[in-house]
């Protein structure tokens, strides 16, 4: 039997632009942002602090000039990375900042249309 054969990978669900929430130890702290990079030895993510998030939608919304950091994290202190995605009917963080401030989430965080 002959024929093509093509391999196709499904694509990653960590791939550069995808939204996620990131929890790390030592110190304990929670991130939401963007993936820049994934490796073996990190990840690089254009985020900000879980805890920033009600201030940093305020800013955007008010027009205020905003900040979002690059970071990297060792892969020693990740200790959760989640896809930010909709749950049933309840809607993605991305969603519902982006309800709350007529802003295009990708686009402030420098990814364009990828999520």
């Amino acid at each position: 039997m002959t024929g093509n054969i093509t391999s196709t990978s499904p694509p990653t669900p960590f791939a550069y632009g995808a939204f996620v929430l990131l929890t790390l130890s030592a110190p304990r702290e929670k991130y939401w942002g963007v993936v820049l990079r994934l490796e073996s030895t990190g990840i690089t993510l254009r985020g900000i602090p879980l805890e920033a998030l009600d201030d940093f939608t305020s800013q955007v919304r008010s027009g205020d000039p905003v900040g979002i950091a690059t970071l990297f994290f060792p892969m020693h202190r990740v200790e959760r990375l989640e896809l930010d995605q909709r749950d049933g009917e309840v809607p993605a963080l991305f969603e519902q900042f982006e309800a709350k401030t007529g802003s295009t989430a990708s686009n402030l965080f420098g990814v364009g249309a990828h999520r």
